[in-house]
């Protein structure tokens, strides 16, 4: 196993990665400063585009000549032609102290995003399903912040965080509506050193991979919930991870460059990098793009 640097853009707050296999691209964001990155497997041809408020996720359209992005204040689409960023639709507009975060897409290409307060104390979040008609609806309610959504590789079972409850919880998954029930507990995350569950993706064999924010781990979790393997990174604050390049063996990890809270310490030189995993002998599974 090889833990590289694959572009050193010193995100402020890295997040979400997101390999797309018709392009063989990478793409992630800075939340924090508005911004989605586009580069090769190997970090070349970076390309990026500036979102007017901070981004909590992105999907591909179907198409691939744009995204559906979770900003602050409500879902966007993203024309990678022309730069232009259009309001879909915002589910909280009274809750100006919330913002969206975290998303992914299901098998059926439907996005899901939840949000979060900004101080991260108060459970005014909640967990949306955006339709390819651009329906929005409301899965999940009482989170603090939304972090990790997945599904495991038979699409039958929704993975998700509220990451300080400790919890990474499973849900039953209805492919045919899209909705969620038998809410349970997936794992308990070690929050021992001050950790805590950030960004997820599942593999080919069926195990979850999260990035335990705050305490530079990298942590495999069996289908049944049991540590399988700890990864250390060489800095503290790793945010999310996914599993790309030719061969979906890669696993690149996000992570930022500054704290959102004062609470947090700060890093080392590579801090804000993107990494890349190699030679874990393991491999991804491909992630769908938005069907609308």
């Amino acid at each position: 196993m090889k833990i590289d640097v694959v572009v050193d853009v010193k995100t402020t707050l890295g997040e979400g990665p997101l390999w797309d296999v018709e392009q063989e691209r990478l793409y992630w964001i800075d939340s924090f400063d508005g911004r989605v990155f586009r580069a090769t497997a190997d970090g070349r041809e970076i390309r990026a585009w500036d979102v007017p408020m901070k981004i909590g996720s992105m999907a591909l359209r179907k198409d691939g000549e744009g995204a559906i992005v979770s900003l602050a204040r409500g879902f966007h689409t993203l024309d990678f032609k022309t730069g232009a960023v259009e309001l879909i639709h915002d589910p909280e507009p009274d809750l100006s102290t919330n913002r969206l975060n975290d998303g992914k897409v299901d098998r059926q290409g439907r996005f899901f995003a939840g949000s979060m307060d900004t101080m991260e104390e108060g459970p005014s979040g909640a967990l949306y399903r955006l339709d390819p008609d651009f329906t929005v609806t409301r899965i999940d309610s009482g989170i603090i912040c939304s972090n990790g959504p997945c599904w495991s590789p038979d699409g039958d079972t929704f993975y998700f965080a509220d990451t300080w409850t400790g919890e990474i919880w499973a849900y039953d998954y209805d492919q045919r509506t899209g909705n969620v029930s038998n809410r349970r507990t997936f794992t308990k995350v070690d929050t021992s050193n001050g950790g805590a569950a950030d960004g997820s993706t599942v593999d080919s064999e069926g195990c979850l991979w999260n990035a335990l924010v705050y305490d530079g781990k990298i942590v495999r979790y069996t289908p049944d919930g049991a540590v399988e393997r700890v990864i250390e990174m060489p800095v503290k604050k790793v945010t999310s991870v996914m599993f790309g390049g030719p061969n979906l063996d890669i696993l690149y990890v996000t992570s930022m460059a500054k704290p959102p809270l004062p609470r947090f310490p700060g890093d080392g030189v590579l801090r804000g990098s993107l990494f890349a995993i190699t030679g874990l002998g393991i491999r991804g599974v491909a992630e769908p793009r938005f069907a609308g």
